[in-house]
């Protein structure tokens, strides 16, 4: 039974849940968690769409597609935002608080799914910003760990302090009780500034193109070998394509659901 009967009447289309906690990461970023409709089902990498009741006599409710940042068997479900001060939706969505009603739509989808790659040895989850949101969701679900020996989170942004969830990278999934042992082992973060000082600047296309990538991570100078290593990309268009024209130099195809493939990524999202 929802707890917002009335938005429910008015919205037949959406689940309406409710948010459960909010986290103000700087003034461009924020994350919120909300409730789970128990008949919900999805697989870790997917997005749904998300937004806001409308007022009263207003006009339909505006929303925006998110992939989602928790694994498929959390309880709550997790969203990774940016803030867009004249935006439709972010300008009224950074201003939510815990209790306060929020539509979600009922069927995710998306290509950022393992399911969409060959079986490989090595899988890079290549990301700048918000885009790091599907690779949270991803890197927290033990069939990653179980199909890939080494799983390397690369995340790229302008200031340190968008460096969002690098304490979870940095040591709160090591303590996770379903993944923690496993990424010990196997998980790699990488992260990387292009604005401020920091321990590793440049964009990630040119720290792969220069060969920096590969010495930091102990990989050969030789590159990605289409034969181990898997790829998805997440998050601003010209390092998308930058990092895809670079994979395919490297002899990786594109997959998708219908036909798997060395990288993906999501289309939806870069049009």
């Amino acid at each position: 039974m929802t707890d917002f009967p009335e938005i429910a009447a008015a919205n037949p289309a959406f689940f309406v849940e409710r948010v459960l906690s909010v986290h103000h990461w700087t003034d461009r970023l924020f994350s919120f968690t909300m409730t789970r409709p128990a008949s919900f089902r999805f697989r870790s990498g997917e997005f749904v769409m998300i937004g806001l009741p409308s007022e009263p006599g207003g006009p339909r409710p505006v929303m925006r597609a998110y992939s989602i940042a928790s694994p498929h068997f959390a309880e709550e479900l997790e969203f990774f935002s940016i803030k867009v001060p004249d935006g439709p939706l972010t300008s009224r969505l950074q201003r939510i608080q815990p209790g306060d009603p929020i539509l979600m739509g009922r069927k995710p989808t998306g290509t950022l799914v393992l399911d969409a790659l060959t079986p490989g040895k090595r899988l890079f989850l290549f990301s700048t910003g918000t885009g790091l949101a599907p690779f949270l969701s991803v890197a927290r679900d033990p069939d990653a760990y179980e199909r890939y020996e080494k799983v390397v989170v690369v995340h790229g942004v302008r200031q340190v302090s968008e460096l969002a969830y690098r304490d979870l990278w940095t040591r709160e999934i090591f303590e996770d009780e379903l993944v923690g042992e496993q990424a010990r082992r196997q998980l790699v973060y990488y992260p990387t500034v292009t604005r401020e000082p920091f321990e590793r600047q440049g964009r990630i296309p040119d720290l792969m193109a220069s060969g920096k990538m590969f010495a930091d991570l102990g990989l050969p100078a030789t590159g990605f070998d289409p034969a181990v290593d898997r790829a998805m990309m997440c998050g601003s268009m010209a390092m998308i394509k930058d990092v895809a024209k670079a994979l395919e130099g490297y002899g990786l195809t594109e997959g998708s659901n219908a036909d798997p493939g060395d990288y993906v990524l999501e289309r939806a999202f870069v049009g």
